[in-house]
């Protein structure tokens, strides 16, 4: 049966989260409610990239497999029904063995801070409005990079088989409102880039020194990190797959 990767974006905001839940609303249930609509069938997607409650995307991906070839303009027909708060951004025929969670080379994530009251970013940022000190979240941004087990940074019951993930990027920048953090690397842990952010700030905020934060690293320990940062602030911004992925012949 033909693939197809569908790639969308959503505001998490009003989501229980981006795979489907009984008796909640998700990203997926919403796609797969309106696929069936427009095709008149069932359709099971799989997804490239599991975002928590709460958690926005620019782009992220399912894939799914149907009875015949998909008309082109089914991305439109699916924006005229999807509610507003989930796009579709491209739909694409893959080969058949093609899998958006297992070939995906990358994923990059960006966490929102701001430090002023801003009605216009609630939904978008976490508001903290503490002094930071840039020097210490550059650093301890750095060190991220030289490491390779997270386990610290994982939350319970992430049902992985190894906490080792490798990061390409690690940074902060500051904006107008406040901060940004960009991450990315091959695979992320439930909650990781969270604890990763609340952690940082904490040393940022001089709550903790840089040498309390590199013993939470090899301490392998979960209650030691902070997850307190709401999943308002997060996005992911990219699913990457390998290059020329998407000429493969189908």
């Amino acid at each position: 049966m033909p693939r197809y990767f569908l790639e969308v974006g959503y505001m998490g905001t009003r989501f229980s989260g981006f795979q489907v839940q009984d008796n909640a609303t998700t990203v997926q249930g919403e796609v797969e409610k309106a696929l069936a609509t427009l095709l008149r069938t069932q359709v099971v997607l799989t997804g490239s990239s599991r975002t928590d409650a709460g958690v926005h995307a620019i782009g992220n991906y399912f894939h799914f497999d149907v009875p015949s070839a998909l008309p082109d303009k089914l991305p439109y027909r699916l924006n005229a029904i999807l509610p507003a708060d989930i796009s579709v951004t491209s739909l694409r025929r893959v080969h058949d063995q093609a899998h958006c969670r297992f070939d995906a080379i990358s994923r990059h994530y960006r966490y929102v801070v701001y430090q002023r009251k801003n009605p216009f970013m609630n939904d978008r940022g976490w508001f903290l409005p503490y002094p930071l000190d840039a020097d210490i979240l550059l650093e301890a941004a750095d060190i991220l990079l030289q490491t390779s087990d997270f386990t610290s940074f994982a939350k319970r019951n992430a049902q992985v088989h190894t906490h080792q993930c490798t990061l390409y990027e690690s940074r902060w920048y500051p904006t107008p409102e406040g901060w940004n953090y960009e991450v990315r690397g091959n695979r992320f842990l439930r909650g990781m880039v969270r604890g990763l952010v609340g952690t940082m700030l904490q040393a940022g905020r001089g709550r903790i020194g840089m040498s309390e934060f590199k013993a939470i690293i090899e301490a392998k320990d979960n209650t030691l990190a902070d997850f307190t940062p709401p999943g308002k602030g997060l996005f992911l911004c990219e699913v990457r797959f390998p290059d020329r992925y998407f000429e493969q012949p189908v």
